[in-house]
């Protein structure tokens, strides 16, 4: 295979990414990127400065992380996107190996446009599996099932986002939710009846199913979504194996906090009983050292990743990868902070 030209840096291949891509597909991608939540998670950022340390004997220092029983290289977690061969025709394939190939996970998403199995068997990993709920327990039981089947490993459950974006405003008919047997249907409410409480929230999850669902498998068990402290304690109450600190990108509810804002007082209530990680906003290897100082064990990328993705398929999700990893490295030394 012949290598495709790649980006000089992640903000080129976002520039080449948009450059390329149908206007309806990058405005997907995008979305929630520059609304107020939006705006929230790339300030939070600017304003946690680095503060440098010289002189410290970086000689030893490491990026490697141990979580759920998997040593990774680095704490850069791919971030579980939804309908990737809308980026590219490798999808989901191309970003899994891009992630093996640099000693790293990916998650995949509940609406992956290939299927679970033939993604594992391409990266020669096994990979995780983010779970959404899928209207009852039945149905969630089969998908999650499937997933657990085809080899992923440690489940993300994600809570945030009971109602999810419409692939069909996209004109991407080819483009489906292959590991889903029934997708939901959207159903027609007459007035009074509340779309929002009677249908929405009718087929949403509750507590009880978290812990309904923490029965059922007995690989690690990750909350995805959480904003609230207590939220992040119910979590660990009910013998979660981590929680994802995250506001979906932006893409859920616009108005609420920057997850990165959140973080430490997440890691407070929760008392290091368990690992918290951090999704939303990460745009460079230097967003993830901030993560990392404010206590996070590891992050989530999504959007930067696709750019690489659709720019230069595995090739342009490793480059990615490797470009962060560099400029995690280069934040490390410079702070005089090695990872423990």
């Amino acid at each position: 295979m012949t290598r495709p030209a790649l980006a000089a840096s992640i903000a080129h291949y976002q520039q080449l990414a948009q450059a390329q891509l149908p206007t309806a597909i990058w405005q997907h991608l995008q979305q929630g990127r520059d609304n107020l939540t939006g705006r929230a998670n790339r300030q939070a950022f600017d304003n946690t400065l680095l503060m440098p340390r010289p002189l410290q004997d970086m000689r030893q220092a490491h990026t490697g992380i141990n979580l759920w029983g998997e040593s990774l290289a680095h704490p850069i977690i791919l971030a579980p996107i939804a309908y990737q061969r809308l980026y590219h025709a490798e999808g989901e394939i191309a970003s899994a190996m891009a992630a093996h190939s640099q000693d790293g996970q990916i998650i995949l998403s509940s609406l992956a446009s290939q299927h679970f199995a033939d993604i594992n068997r391409a990266a020669q990993q096994q990979t995780w599996l983010q779970l959404y709920w899928q209207g009852d327990r039945t149905k969630t039981l089969a998908l999650l099932q499937r997933g657990l089947d085809a080899g992923c490993k440690v489940v993300f459950f994600t809570v945030d986002a009971p109602v999810k974006p419409a692939l069909n405003a996209l004109d991407r008919p080819d483009v489906l939710a292959v590991n889903i047997e029934t997708p939901t249907q959207t159903m027609t409410i007459q007035a009074p009846t509340s779309t929002v409480f009677n249908t929405w929230m009718s087929q949403a999850p509750t507590w009880e199913d978290v812990a309904w669902l923490r029965e059922q498998v007995s690989v690690p068990l990750v909350i995805k979504g959480i904003l609230h402290p207590e939220d992040a304690q119910q979590a660990v109450a009910l013998g979660c194996d981590g929680v994802v600190v995250s506001n979906h990108g932006g893409r859920v509810l616009n108005g609420s906090p920057a997850a990165l804002t959140m973080l430490p007082q997440i890691i407070a209530a929760t008392a290091n009983k368990i690992p918290i990680l951090l999704d939303s906003g990460i745009d460079s290897g230097f967003d993830v050292y901030r993560a990392l100082s404010l206590g996070a064990s590891a992050v989530l990328v999504g959007r930067p990743y696709i750019w690489g993705l659709s720019v230069a398929g595995a090739y342009g999700v490793a480059h990615v990868l490797r470009l962060m990893r560099d400029e995690l490295e280069i934040a490390i030394a410079l702070c005089g902070a090695p990872q423990s």
